[in-house]
């Protein structure tokens, strides 16, 4: 009988071992992996990310995620669709365009309620109504998505624009030059300059979509949404701590992205915060990343006044409510 006991002891423990190896025990269960690819080098735009893989957000949700940078060269659309992300960072415009040539992208939860972009200006320009004879500094994507509406709305014209290469040195150089900026970046830099500038967010002036909204694919949700559920859980719950204490998530950033200053994260939580871009908006009332039908039209109706999508596409493909309706992640 002692024998059998202390084999039986012997045993249990080798299976205990075994199984616990092959990460069957509920503390050691395998998680699911994860790839969310951003639209630029880390920053505090991307905050909330950081700051739920830095404090086990995504871990303690059963998620392995990898953060992959976006950049310049980077085109996020083609690694969703190529399975090279689960998830990425996108554009309203971008997602219904994709929508209306067949793509099969859905946006499930949208931290950022407005978009952020905007123009920088000299301090002695009064609105973006006055900028007939300024020339004019427009990136790829923005030449396809707000640019567009920027020249109808106020009557410029395509001579007036030159590219925007993400250097800021032909706008110091030259007084004639306004460019398009974020509120949390460009006006940091200039500002670091001793030059005095201005900044008109392009929301205010009636540009409707969401921005840096989180973007999968149809498949995903269709195969795996309780993974969709969590991963959006679990960055929202990101984006709340991060905007009470952004410095764990910071940390991240600065490792990915060695150029960012902590003066650079200090400016931009203090602009995100003042616009509140995470708090505002509806998600005061129904918790930050909600998103609405009504919103969702609005931002395809324009499209389709402004001639950037055609009437007939199927807008609501674009975009679920499923895993924010009942989030209420309040700020």
């Amino acid at each position: 009988m002692f024998e059998h006991d202390v084999l039986s002891r012997v045993w249990r423990r080798l299976l205990a071992a075994t199984v616990l190896a092959a990460g069957l025990l509920p503390g050691a269960m395998a998680q699911d992996k994860v790839t969310f690819a951003t639209t630029w080098f880390a920053q505090a735009e991307h905050g909330g990310y950081y700051q739920a893989l830095a404090e086990g957000i995504y871990k303690k949700h059963g998620l392995d995620v990898t953060i992959k940078m976006g950049g310049p060269q980077v085109n996020g659309m083609q690694l969703l669709l190529a399975g090279q992300s689960d998830f990425i960072i996108n554009y309203d415009f971008a997602v219904l365009q994709g929508v209306e040539k067949g793509f099969p992208l859905v946006t499930v939860a949208a931290p950022f309620q407005f978009d952020i972009q905007g123009i920088m200006t000299r301090d002695d320009v009064p609105n973006l109504g006055a900028l007939k004879d300024k020339t004019i500094l427009v990136a790829g994507t923005g030449t396809t998505y707000w640019w567009p509406w920027v020249k109808k709305k106020y009557g410029y014209t395509d001579a007036q624009m030159r590219p925007y290469t993400f250097n800021l040195q032909p706008f110091f150089a030259d007084p004639n030059i306004v460019q398009q900026a974020f509120p949390s970046s460009e006006p940091y830099q200039a500002d670091q300059r001793g030059l005095k500038t201005k900044f008109f967010l392009l929301s205010d002036e009636g540009y409707p979509p969401y921005t840096q909204a989180i973007t999968t694919t149809q498949k995903l949700l269709a195969e795996r949404p309780d993974v969709a559920a969590r991963f959006v859980r679990a960055s929202i719950e990101g984006w709340k701590i991060y905007m009470e204490n952004p410095a764990p998530g910071n940390a991240l950033i600065k490792k990915d992205n060695p150029n960012m200053t902590d003066g650079q994260l200090a400016f931009a939580m203090k602009r995100l915060k003042e616009l509140q871009v995470v708090s505002g908006g509806d998600a005061a009332t129904q918790g930050i990343g909600t998103m609405t039908d009504a919103r969702w039209k609005k931002t395809a109706d324009f499209m389709v006044e402004w001639g950037l999508l055609k009437p007939d596409t199927d807008w609501r493909k674009a975009y679920t409510l499923q895993f924010v309706k009942d989030l209420k992640v309040m700020p």
